[in-house]
């Protein structure tokens, strides 16, 4: 029963955690520009340099949550360029594919 459940919990110190409520992080009501999915699911690339994916997670540290943003080529599945930061912004993702750029100087035609 509900009342010995809470007997036990209590001889051995147990206490309950609670979770904490899920957080919206995606605003997709803005007037940004949004661009055309040229990739279409196309994953296979054919040479290093020809197509790039990205995406931002969060990791949880002692000091607190922190966002990772990645940016990885195609064809090596190298992670060519990433950033870290205690707040997810769009500099954060500016950040990891300026570093990608700077260290692979993709020609034209890279999506």
């Amino acid at each position: 029963s509900l009342y010995m459940v809470r007997r036990i919990k209590e001889e051995h110190g147990i206490k309950c955690r609670r979770h904490k409520r899920f957080k919206v992080t995606t605003d997709s009501n803005h007037n940004k520009l949004v661009y055309p999915n040229v990739l279409d699911q196309q994953f296979d690339a054919k040479r290093p340099n020809e197509s790039w994916v990205s995406d931002i997670t969060y990791i949880w540290t002692n000091e607190g949550w922190l966002y990772l943003a990645g940016v990885k080529d195609l064809y090596t599945k190298e992670l060519v360029g990433y950033a870290i930061n205690k707040r997810m912004t769009a500099d954060l993702v500016c950040r990891a594919l300026n570093m990608a750029i700077k260290n692979r100087r993709p020609g034209k035609g890279l999506i």
